[in-house]
């Protein structure tokens, strides 16, 4: 999928739990730091972008493997999934970008609401924002919960 962007997130000592693994919460650490960089390469204005307002109202995760410290970065392959009138869904693949074939560790998707930050209430997403997202759109990430049983 040409729409893929892949972002490298370093670990940190400190993701790991006591079982010696990166820890489900520290998985959403790096889909925000893969979110980050994503919005700083695809918008022009970069901070500016956040600054107007976007924020989380929905994530969704399947863990498919344990993930353990290592001082590799692990990739994140970031897309659009959905893009709304106030809203979009960025999906993703957290994976190990040496192994052969590319070991997935999660799949999850994130709603992010373009917010007013000033007003304090949900905004319409501007006919530039929907452009530059749709440079990205391509399927919906593949999790579970969308799978026919």
């Amino acid at each position: 999928m040409s729409q893929v962007t892949e972002i490298l997130v370093p670990l940190r000592w400190s993701d790991m739990d006591a079982y010696g693994h990166v820890n489900n919460v520290q998985f959403v650490r790096l889909l925000e730091d893969a979110r980050v960089a994503m919005l700083l390469q695809w918008f022009p204005e970069g901070l500016e972008q956040l600054d107007r307002g976007i924020v989380v109202a929905r994530h969704e995760i399947d863990y498919l493997a344990p993930l353990s410290y290592r001082p590799e970065p692990v990739a994140v392959d970031v897309w659009v999934t959905r893009i709304g009138g106030a809203s979009y869904d960025i999906g993703y693949v957290i994976r190990d970008p040496q192994a052969a074939g590319h070991t997935r560790y999660a799949v999850a998707e994130t709603t992010l609401a373009l917010f007013n930050l000033r007003d304090g209430a949900p905004r319409r997403m501007s006919g530039e924002e929907r452009s530059q997202l749709e440079v990205h759109l391509g399927d919906p990430a593949p999790l579970r919960s969308r799978r026919s049983l």
